[in-house]
Formats: C-alpha cells, sequence, structure tokens
C-alpha cells in the first residue's frame, strides 16, 4: 500500500468518525427537540383529567322549591365536547365571553313563571319571580336564585371595567352584573339567554 493510500484511509476515517459524531449531535437534538414539542400536549391532556373541583350549589326543582345544598365536582368538558354539546351561539357566549345582540335573545322578554337554568350544566341560575323589564333587550333580574350558584370577576375587556357573572358548576359565562337594579338589591344582573334555558313552572 502506498504512503497517499494510508493517508487517504486515515481522512477516510476522520471523516467517517466526523460524520458519525455529527449525525449522534444531530440526532440528540432532533430528540430533545421533539421531547419538548410533545410536552404541551401531556400537559393538556393532563388537564383536562385533572380531578374537578369540588364546589357547593343549591338544587331547585322547576317550580322553584329549595331542594338543599350539594357539593359536587365542577362540570369540566374539553372545548370539543362543549362545541359537540352547544349551538355555535350558546358556545361562542358560554365558552368565549361572546355577548348576544339585545332583543334578540329567546327569553328577553319571559314573563311566565319557571326557573332560568345553565344552558351547559342544567344548574338553577335564576327565577322568575326576580326577573324585570330593564329596558335593555337582555333577560335582566335583580338577584341569582342563590348566592351559591354563580360567581363573579373582574372583566375589564373592551375598554371598560365590569363585572363578570359565571356559573359556578361550569363556569360557563353568564353575563354581567351592575349596580344600576332596581330594589330590594340594587342590582341588574344583566344575562344573555343564549346561557340560559328556561323551564316552565310545573
Amino acid at each position: 500500500m502506498f504512503d497517499w493510500d494510508l493517508g487517504r484511509d486515515r481522512d477516510s476515517r476522520k471523516v467517517t468518525r466526523r460524520v458519525f459524531l455529527a449525525s449522534g449531535a444531530a440526532a440528540a437534538a432532533g430528540l430533545a427537540f421533539f421531547s419538548l414539542r410533545k410536552e404541551p400536549v401531556v400537559e393538556a391532556s393532563g388537564a383536562v383529567s385533572q380531578t374537578p373541583k369540588m364546589v357547593t350549589v343549591v338544587n331547585f326543582s322547576d317550580d322553584g322549591k329549595n331542594l338543599g345544598k350539594e357539593t359536587i365536582p365542577q362540570v369540566v368538558k374539553t372545548d370539543a365536547e362543549w362545541k359537540e354539546q352547544l349551538g355555535r351561539n350558546s358556545y361562542d357566549i358560554t365558552r368565549h365571553a361572546d355577548t348576544e345582540m339585545a332583543y334578540t335573545g329567546a327569553t328577553w322578554n319571559e314573563h311566565r313563571k319557571g326557573i332560568f337554568r345553565c344552558i351547559c350544566c342544567n344548574l338553577a341560575l335564576f327565577s322568575s319571580a326576580t326577573k324585570f323589564d330593564s329596558g335593555t333587550g337582555w333577560p335582566s333580574f335583580w338577584e341569582p336564585i342563590a348566592k351559591e350558584n354563580v360567581g363573579v370577576a373582574g372583566d375589564n375587556s373592551l375598554g371598560m371595567e365590569r363585572t363578570e357573572v359565571k356559573c359556578k358548576l361550569c363556569n360557563a359565562h353568564l353575563g354581567h352584573v351592575f349596580p344600576d337594579g332596581p330594589p330590594p338589591t340594587g342590582l341588574r344582573y344583566c344575562m344573555n339567554s343564549a346561557s340560559m334555558k328556561f323551564v316552565l313552572a310545573t
């Protein structure tokens, strides 16, 4: 074998070793990148499978009879499950805090005796006994059927400070509450019809 063959052989081994090391480094980097990409998926799926928070709510019959308090798991569903359960309008409003146009909802002018239940989880939210005509085009109430059944949170969207009202059992967006209602509370719970279903008293 000639000297130039030996040199070429050594160079060949160097190149082969270099390619091998580079390939190994690339594979390791690819594996790390893939692992990082997979991590949020695991977290997202884990969030759905976590044990739901326990909440205490008050149950009511359709004629408004108080059936007592109950501590139960909060209703948690995936976005796909909510989409399948709800119509487009109710989905946009309850799950993404949209607002229906005034005077377009099914119950803004509802005056019969009954209960307004959450469209998402069926929890009793308001009674016809506290509904009043606010002149706004949205169903309005001066108090919820039970303070345990609704929650409130600050809302700074649309460049204004408001108080959002949510269903305590499933966290659905219901509307907002304002301090310009009638006695005895002075409050106006301005709700979206699409967030609730009216159940006529039996």
